[in-house]
């Protein structure tokens, strides 16, 4: 694969339906959205976001070395001189051309994975496995929406061996909408929870927007969460397009079953029957539910007929990714504190979750167990009650201080224990203060909100003030 480009410019006069100005390119070696992370050589699609138009970034994009753009017929008399350009009718159709014939070319196995929580890491347990055993293109970071998507199945070289594809939604039939371009072998829900209530209504119809990867499996496997509530109807709404149907969990007779999980360090151990085959394995981060998602990785594998020894093995070279779980050592003049990162997003089942992984997180001499807590976004009319009713799960996890911003964690403020309560403040601006005041060594710090509720700012600004007060 070293030294072969990605695409060549004549492959992709016809994959994007386009016509060429300016020159053709050559070949491209990448592809890219966001002239922020492109590589020289990379070709650039001028995608129309919410915000803002690619259009307005093109002869950026050249002049950091992008081997062409493509962009829409409107823009073409403006561009024109700008550099190679494959100038389509429809930039994001274009995207999604290239990504079906992508997928065309590959003779890759193809995994499909969703769910309300745990996608991201299940996503990353499975790409690290099947890397063990071939070349393995999976989506980076949370590329799992209308543009991540299409964009990760462009960038799939011909040569993959497998293919790791996170499908995410807010909205009924955005799935089905993604899964027609993936067409997967094998499709993947982790778990049913209560998020994006605000768009869907009920949880139950959560459950059938997520069920929607089903539809374009053609005879594939079907990997559901035995202990899921909406396990029946999600095997019921996989049934007429999945050749077998594979539960993993905690539940009797789940075909991967977690007998048993102890904490080691900054990891766990776990035993567990994969297809009536008793496994004992490490996996390198902490979380019952990371265990019970490992198993959805290794049932991938079973179905590959991999070694699935060896495919619990690599498990333990696994790290969550930035923003969900992540662990790190912040030094201190005094000491060190541990800060758990879970800024990336919440709901009521991820955050109970994060809850349980600090309640069994040790402290050091001294220390304490502080939550740091944000919103918990687009959970319809229910947010208030759903906030507060995690008071309880604050009790089970030990934990020590409470410091919560937003005006939905305020309810949660005021159910938490008068002993808990820190602060709370409007937003996490002006929550950082209080928390940077009070962090002391030993300590074990966790921070979680949902993405738009900006909690990552807490986790920036106490890695950034200790790391001054150290360099001083």
């Amino acid at each position: 694969m070293i030294g072969r480009p990605l695409w060549s410019g004549l492959a992709l006069v016809g994959a994007l339906r386009a016509r060429a100005s300016g020159g053709l390119a050559r070949e491209a070696a990448g592809i890219s959205i966001d002239t922020r992370t492109l590589q020289p050589g990379d070709l650039f699609f001028a995608i129309k976001g919410e915000t803002r138009d690619g259009h307005d970034f093109v002869r950026a994009a050249f002049e950091k070395g992008a081997a062409a753009a493509v962009i829409d017929e409107a823009h073409a008399l403006e561009l024109s001189g700008a550099g190679p350009l494959f100038v389509v009718r429809d930039v994001q159709q274009s995207l999604e051309s290239l990504g079906q014939r992508a997928r065309e070319r590959t003779d890759a196995f193809i995994a499909a994975i969703t769910g309300s929580v745990g996608k991201t890491s299940t996503k990353e347990m499975t790409r690290l496995m099947l890397s063990r055993f071939g070349d393995t293109h999976a989506s980076a970071a949370s590329y799992n929406n209308q543009w991540g998507v299409p964009l990760t199945l462009a960038r799939m070289p011909a040569e993959s061996r497998f293919g790791v594809f996170e499908l995410g939604m807010n909205h009924a039939g955005e799935i089905a909408a993604l899964v027609a371009q993936v067409r997967p072998h094998v499709a993947v829900v982790t778990r049913i929870a209560p998020v994006h209530l605000e768009y869907f209504g009920s949880i139950e119809n959560i459950a059938d927007a997520k069920a929607e990867i089903f539809s374009a499996l053609d005879g594939g496997v079907a990997i559901i969460n035995r202990d899921d509530g909406f396990y029946e109807r999600l095997a019921a709404a996989a049934a007429p397009n999945a050749s077998h149907v594979l539960g993993f969990g905690e539940t009797e007779g789940a075909d991967a079953r977690l007998l048993s999980y102890e904490l080691a360090g900054e990891g766990a151990l776990v035993e567990a029957d994969i297809l009536e085959r008793r496994l004992r394995f490490r996996i390198g981060a902490p979380g019952r539910h990371v265990a019970v998602n490992a198993l959805a990785a290794l049932l991938v594998g079973a179905v590959l007929d991999l070694d699935v020894e060896e495919a619990a093995e690599s498990l333990a070279e696994f790290t969550p990714p930035s923003g969900r779980g992540q662990r790190e050592k912040i030094a201190t003049p005094h000491g060190a504190f541990t800060l758990i990162d879970e800024s990336y997003n919440a709901n009521p089942t991820s955050m109970r979750a994060a809850l349980e992984l600090l309640g069994g997180a040790a402290t050091g001499p001294g220390g304490r167990r502080i939550a740091v807590l944000g919103d918990m976004l687009e959970l319809g009319p229910q947010a208030a009650e759903l906030h507060a009713a995690l008071a309880h799960d604050l009790i089970d996890a030990g934990v020590d201080l409470l410091f919560t911003a937003g005006p939905l964690m305020s309810r949660l403020s005021y159910a938490a224990p008068d002993e808990m309560r820190a602060a709370h403040r409007a937003t996490p601006l002006e929550l950082e203060e209080a928390v940077l005041s009070a962090v002391r060594p030993g300590d074990v710090v966790m921070v979680k909100g949902s993405n738009g509720s900006r909690m990552s700012r807490i986790v920036s600004a106490l890695k950034s003030a200790f790391a001054h007060e150290m360099a001083d």
